[in-house]
């Protein structure tokens, strides 16, 4: 039997072979083992390349996988280059080309290099028709995959997973996850008419629209945090910058352009993070010391925060619910304040000194911010939600 649907003859077999190469949809995954070995200094190029070449592999394996799935099973696509015979034969040739990399990176390295190339191979053959029918597989198959391509990636160089790497991975999944999430909504209407269960199935377009954009903005404030705490090279925050005023743009467009626009704001994230990480801008910028405030400095970040809070709800027309929710937790949080700092576990040094009901004036005003500034976000992010 031919390999090849269309046309007979060796030129005609490698075209159809080759024809499950989608570089759009390869390069994040190949691009994020790259990553990680330049996050793990590239000590070794030689592996990452090789490590690349296996992460190519289980990929190949997922393209043939779901064309053998989506046209010769299910008769969703309108075509496809490989017989059903072709697709088997490329599914047992990439697989063996795939373990015999798994086990040649087990012997290189260790076994848990091996292991950790496995989960990108397993979303690759189960994701049709057993990922993709339900809202978890089809959303996090392809984004938990280029989080282990960049676990993988690192831990062929270091021997070893650092914080950095894991935060970086698990940013990926997240801000992938919600670019998934919107990608799905363009086949909204032919998924639930073949009760394929995908988020936006599941939820509905708007909602899943409103959870995508949550989860994009959760993977960028996440980016910051740990560039100014230093868990990531500092540099990384300014990736944050291009794909946030992708993500406005996309906010507004329908579901197919917001989709090219976000891959391709990844793919600027991604590449800009690659630069953070191996040229260290910022790395020598040391973060401003408000101590020179002496004992006011505890006072001072509370004016700050405490202004955001207030304004955040005078915007969102909350003021009584930031009332009512301080004077409820005001109780609570003022027992196990008082407990805490009468047992020992935390001190204020940077504090005025002035103390009422035996604690000091900025824990009462720091239980008073913390309610309020969380009705103030809560609020906020629901009319921003609800636009």
């Amino acid at each position: 039997m031919a390999i090849a649907r269309h046309g007979t003859g060796p030129r005609a077999t490698l075209g159809a072979v080759a024809s499950q190469i989608h570089p759009v949809f390869m390069t994040p995954p190949l691009a994020a083992s790259g990553f990680g070995a330049v996050l793990g200094g590239l000590q070794d190029p030689s592996l990452a390349v090789f490590h690349v070449g296996v992460a190519f592999f289980a990929l190949y394996t997922a393209h043939v996988k779901d064309g053998l799935v989506d046209f010769h099973h299910r008769g969703e696509d309108d075509d496809h280059p490989l017989t059903r015979r072709g697709c088997h034969l490329a599914l047992a040739g990439s697989t063996a080309l795939f373990f015999v990399g798994a086990t040649a990176l087990g012997v290189l390295v260790d076994p848990v290099a091996s292991l950790l190339t496995l989960p990108g191979w397993l979303v690759a053959v189960l994701h049709a028709p057993q990922l993709d029918t339900n809202p978890f597989g089809a959303t996090l198959g392809y984004p938990v995959g280029i989080g282990f391509a960049l676990l993988g990636g690192h831990y062929v160089q270091t021997r070893a997973l650092s914080t950095a790497a894991v935060a970086f991975a698990v940013v990926f999944v997240v801000v992938l996850a919600g670019i998934k999430v919107i990608d799905d909504t363009t086949d909204y209407d032919y998924d639930r008419s073949v009760e394929k269960r995908t988020v936006a199935v599941v939820l509905g377009p708007p909602a899943a629209r409103r959870l995508a954009t949550g989860l994009m903005t959760a993977g960028m404030v996440a980016v910051v945090a740990l560039s100014v705490t230093a868990v990531v090279p500092r540099g990384s925050a300014l990736a944050v910058v291009p794909f946030a005023a992708v993500a406005v743009v996309a906010r507004r467009a329908d579901a197919e352009l917001a989709t090219m626009l976000l891959v391709r704001a990844s793919y600027l994230f991604f590449a800009l993070l690659v630069v953070a990480v191996w040229l260290r801008p910022l790395a020598g910028l040391a973060l401003p010391d408000i101590t020179a405030l002496g004992p006011y400095t505890y006072l001072a970040t509370e004016v700050l925060w405490g202004t955001v809070a207030v304004a955040l709800v005078v915007r969102a027309g909350a003021v009584r619910a930031a009332l009512r929710t301080a004077a409820v937790c005001y109780p609570f949080a003022y027992v196990w304040d008082w407990y805490t700092l009468e047992v020992g576990v935390f001190a204020i040094p940077m504090r005025t000194g002035i103390e009422l009901l035996g604690i000091p004036l900025e824990e009462h005003l720091f239980m008073l911010i913390v309610p309020t500034m969380v009705v103030g976000v809560h609020e906020t992010l629901a009319d921003a939600f609800d636009d």
